[in-house]
């Protein structure tokens, strides 16, 4: 006979934390969220029920199957994996449990989930995000947004993070990390000696671009 462990029945729903892509409605009308690996090809609400990726009839979570939303026990762990390349663009989610779940070592596998927190990375070129940008991919019906800094939006179809907010719902929270909170960042990692090469290396550019500027226009005069 196979050994089962007891069943959980906690006073408070369990807390977990997970990452995701941020997904805006084709119409712009709604907010959402996509995996980044298993049941990445449907979006998801800020409060949902999951389905069985493989389309079986079973509720999720099912024991003999990879079903139900899925997070980890701790922040750390789900920070750990913004760290990979393919990652980098995802935001960081804190998670309600609800409805049955199914506990591993690591984490959870549930029928239901409520997004409360979002935390967005910094963009691309460092600066903390200002707005959600379309990405250029996504699923049908959905654009990938990512967080970007008012200087690299560019014309790209965009929104604040409070209108993501406000149209994913749920009394949802997004904010924006800072740079300076992102382990090994510039800020964290330089002392004296680092800014002053720093600003070494800035004046040399600068030295050259003044010298390329000069000889064109020597060229544009003679």
């Amino acid at each position: 006979m196979r050994l089962r462990l007891p069943a959980e029945r906690p006073k408070e729903p369990p807390t977990g934390y997970k990452i995701a892509r941020l997904a805006l409605s084709q119409d712009g009308a709604r907010a959402g969220f996509t995996g980044v690996s298993l049941g990445a090809a449907r979006p998801y609400g800020a409060l949902d029920a999951a389905h069985c990726v493989y389309g079986r009839r079973h509720a999720a979570p099912h024991r003999r199957c990879d079903c139900g939303f899925h997070c980890v026990h701790e922040r750390g762990a789900a920070e750990a994996l913004l760290c990979t390349g393919a990652y980098r663009g995802a935001a960081l989610l804190e998670v309600t449990v609800l409805g049955a779940y199914i506990r591993f070592e690591r984490g959870f596998r549930c029928a239901r989930q409520r997004v409360r927190t979002v935390t967005v990375q910094p963009c691309g070129c460092g600066a903390r995000a200002s707005v959600l940008a379309d990405v250029g991919w996504g699923r049908p019906g959905w654009r990938v947004i990512e967080g970007v800094c008012g200087a690299c939006v560019g014309r790209r179809i965009s929104l604040r993070l409070a209108e993501f907010a406000r149209l994913a719902g749920e009394w949802l929270t997004v904010t924006a990390a800072r740079p300076d909170s992102v382990p090994g960042s510039p800020s964290e990692a330089m002392g004296v000696p680092e800014l002053v090469a720093e600003a070494a290396l800035l004046q040399a550019r600068l030295d050259l671009f003044q010298g390329e500027l000069a000889r064109l226009a020597g060229e544009e005069k003679s």
